[in-house]
């Protein structure tokens, strides 16, 4: 029994369904969920699709560019497309390596048809990324967000120009992070976002943004036969290597030969080891004769550090790679089998080939 306000004695049943029981709040229905889905990729399309672009390639000879027409047996030149987007207000315009690499002309189109003529300022064949310049002021650009704090299952909304059709969104969700893969090229590409949002030909270069209307990563490349695997580029590289290729027009790095993939670190491990990350970078796979197999390592370690810094992501490692570690005896930390080990590797320096 309890005492209400007026102190008269009433059952507990009774105070339960009065004032002392807060009124059961209904679960949002399908559609308002689907309406707050709605609202949060098209808020994000409006801040982004200003600033994306269609970039169109002419070549005199060698490979179509993705996107491009089949190769003619006639002298006329080859052709290609791809996406881009302008992320400073003044005209810089980043898009993939593998869309402008050995174009003899490169044309930009804007969301408002406007076409000119685009500077190469630069391009990272290993990250697969490339700085174009336009001569247009006062652009509307997209904001670069961060990568590093992406979630598996994040919305995720892809822009581009897929097949020709301009302006195309798609939209889906973080797949995993911390990828590597081998580009058509052969060139190992490390960092990399996978998401299930739909890219095809022509989709290279353009943006891969969140919620916000931020730019996370540089929609890159699909696997095929496969469906729903589609992949980018971080934009937490992204800023690296745009900072090097305004500066320089190319980005001097070394290289230790390795392919690596994110792994979380057990609890027991971290402790058991005092380790400064709670993930590090597995090894996948091992350039013949580089400079990590000549220093021992093996597939299936775990490298936890590098150059007396912890490393938790391939992304850590990849800042590390600069152009100073070349030729010098550097440490690199990892575990294997449980063991925490060290070797000195000698990186060597990164001429953007196939053999990395």
């Amino acid at each position: 029994m309890a005492r209400n306000m007026n102190g008269r004695i009433v059952s507990l049943q009774d105070w339960t369904r009065g004032r002392g029981s807060a009124a059961p709040v209904a679960p949002p229905s399908d559609g308002e969920l689907l309406d707050g889905y709605s609202r949060a990729v098209v808020e994000a399309v409006e801040r982004v699709g200003p600033a994306v672009v269609s970039v169109e390639v002419e070549m005199a000879g060698g490979t179509n560019r993705p996107g491009g027409r089949r190769r003619s047996p006639s002298p006329r030149p080859l052709t290609g497309s791809g996406s881009g987007f302008i992320f400073t207000p003044d005209g810089f315009v980043l898009t993939n390596s593998h869309v402008v690499h050995g174009a003899r002309t490169i044309r930009v189109t804007l969301e408002d048809g406007r076409t000119r003529t685009a500077e190469l300022v630069g391009e990272d064949p290993e990250t697969d990324l490339a700085v174009l310049r336009i001569g247009v002021p006062d652009l509307q650009h997209a904001a670069l967000g961060e990568s590093r704090s992406l979630r598996v299952g994040q919305l995720v909304i892809a822009i581009g120009n897929p097949l020709g059709y301009q302006s195309t969104v798609t939209a889906g969700v973080v797949s995993a992070v911390g990828r590597s893969f081998r580009s058509v090229s052969g060139r190992l590409v490390e960092n990399v976002i996978q998401t299930d949002a739909a890219l095809n030909p022509g989709n290279s270069g353009g943006p891969l943004v969140n919620s916000r209307g931020e730019v996370v990563g540089v929609n890159t490349a699909v696997i095929l036969p496969a469906q729903g695997i589609c992949l980018a580029v971080a934009v937490d590289t992204a800023r690296f290597v745009v900072g090097q290729l305004i500066k320089d027009g190319r980005v001097r790095r070394s290289y230790i030969g390795l392919a690596g993939q994110d792994i979380p670190l057990h609890p027991r491990t971290i402790r058991g080891h005092g380790l400064f990350t709670d993930s590090g970078v597995l090894v996948s796979g091992i350039v013949d004769d580089g400079p990590s197999a000549r220093a021992g390592l093996r597939e299936g370690d775990i490298v936890v550090g590098f150059a007396g810094s912890p490393i938790s992501r391939t992304d850590d490692l990849h800042r590390l790679l600069t152009a100073e570690r070349i030729g010098s005896n550097t440490p690199i930390d990892f575990l294997r089998r449980g063991e925490r080990r060290s070797l000195a590797v000698v990186p060597a320096e990164s001429a953007g080939s196939p053999d990395r």
